[in-house]
């Protein structure tokens, strides 16, 4: 009887992710589309239930809710569904959908949305070669075989992510960073545009009354029988029209121009916004988050350098850890495993509501700028596939978090993996996106008022 309700409390709990995820495809990402492939929204929707249900475990794990055999199993369950979609079902639907808009493939589109699949399954299973992430001991149909996999390409996409956000959060939030943008420099900027207009208008006016009496000395030219007529009109060169190639490319040089302009001048708008909300309450307690998570940046990139120089890996969680310092230098009586539970359990649920509106916010972000009526399906399979990954990977490097007690049954869910792989794998990647995202930043911050002087 236990089971039976656990089993409805996840069964429940799965179907409002899934409406969840069906109502933010709808509302969010296919909002200006008319044509929808409902198999592509029940694809994505299944990837979003199940990769919440994952983190949704997790909790339960630390609070623990339902029984031990009840969690096991709908661990085990819910693992082998998303690696299911993740490595079957997506990666074949993309390939039918990219071979369905090619027209030469259309009528074989099964066959070569096949081959599509065994291409990607080849490069997958090639991909665990050169890492040490299996015991030797496991078998080629093994679910840790699966996980390894999965596990290298999600945790790669989370450092690049996190490295990038660490680096650019405090770049965005922070009034230090902005430029100082004077009323009186938009405004000499949009002069520069309107005149470079007027420029453009005055160059194609001219261009057409150019044409316009090319065309009626032709006409007359036509009037003009005979041979000599006709040798004339084919050895003579209209005047002007030696003239017309260069406006054009005055006019193509000024529209370029112009296009500058513009972005310049909404990029000046923009930033003269940013300044202005700087100075309110809100602007003001953004920018301290600026400021803190500009130190976090520095001792994260610090203690990824330390983990990867000397081949570090954390053994205790960080709230336990923390928590035994802070006792032993207050010298204080403290349950420290009392405590550590619960702060773990706030924790957790903090990363855990982060993790899946920063990918919602990055993947809307990312489907906006991209996609396109004939795209639009592949690239939301594209999102699903980086999704189920980011979010696998997000429980293989949370266990780290959670105390000691909690692990063993997510370690026993996963199989015997190198989880120390992970975590190192996890600071190299870090740390080049942040270092890769520090010099980006600083080239582009640069670089920006060079470029407002040279227009």
């Amino acid at each position: 009887m236990s089971f039976l309700v656990d089993s409805v409390i996840m069964f429940t709990s799965q179907v409002l992710f899934f409406g969840f995820g069906w109502l933010f495809f709808m509302r969010q990402l296919f909002k200006d589309y008319e044509i929808r492939q409902y198999v592509v929204q029940v694809v994505f929707s299944i990837t979003f239930a199940f990769s919440c249900t994952m983190f949704e475990l997790i909790i339960f794990e630390i609070l623990g809710a339902m029984s031990s055999t009840s969690r096991y199993f709908h661990w085990k369950l819910n693992l082998y569904v998303i690696l299911l979609v993740l490595i079957f079902v997506v990666p074949f639907y993309i390939g039918y959908f990219v071979v369905s808009n090619i027209r030469l493939l259309q009528r074989q589109k099964l066959l070569f949305a096949c081959m599509v699949w065994f291409t990607f399954m080849y490069f997958f299973w090639k991909l665990g070669d050169p890492f040490p992430i299996l015991s030797p001991k496991h078998g080629i149909l093994s679910i840790e075989q699966l996980i390894s996999r999965v596990g290298v390409i999600g945790v790669t996409l989370m450092a690049l992510l996190s490295g990038f956000g660490a680096v650019n959060c405090p770049y965005t939030y922070m009034s230090y960073f902005l430029r100082n943008v004077t009323d009186s420099d938009i405004l000499a900027l949009e002069r520069r545009l309107l005149q470079t207009m007027d420029m453009i208008v005055s160059k194609k006016k001219r261009i057409a009354m150019t044409r316009r009496q090319m065309y009626q000395r032709g006409e007359d030219q036509n009037k003009q029988t005979g041979f000599w007529g006709m040798i004339k009109s084919v050895t003579s060169t209209p005047p002007g029209s030696e003239n017309l190639s260069l406006i054009q490319q005055e006019v193509d040089a000024l529209e370029e121009l112009s296009r500058q302009l513009f972005l310049e001048t909404v990029d000046l708008q923009s930033t003269k916004e940013r300044i202005e909300y700087s100075k309110t309450f809100k602007g003001k307690y953004f920018n301290f988050l600026g400021y803190f998570f500009s130190i976090y940046c520095v001792w994260k990139i610090f203690m990824a350098t330390i983990n990867i120089v000397f081949d570090r890996v954390g053994k205790t969680d960080p709230v336990t850890r923390g928590i035994e310092i802070t006792v032993n230098w207050l010298g204080i009586q403290f349950d420290v495993k009392f405590w550590s539970q619960h702060i773990s359990f706030i924790l957790v649920g903090i990363i855990i509501v982060t993790s899946i509106r920063g990918l919602l916010i990055t993947l809307t972000k990312f489907f906006y700028a991209i996609s396109s009526s004939k795209s639009s399906n592949v690239i939301v399979l594209v999102l699903a596939q980086i999704m189920g990954m980011y979010f696998v990977s997000s429980v293989l490097l949370m266990r780290m978090s959670m105390p000691l007690e909690y692990r063993s049954i997510v370690t026993e869910v996963l199989g015997e993996l190198q989880f120390n792989f992970y975590h190192r794998w996890f600071d190299v990647i870090f740390l080049v996106s942040a270092l890769s995202s520090i010099l980006f930043l600083y080239l582009a911050h640069k670089q920006a008022p060079e470029k407002q002087m040279s227009l």
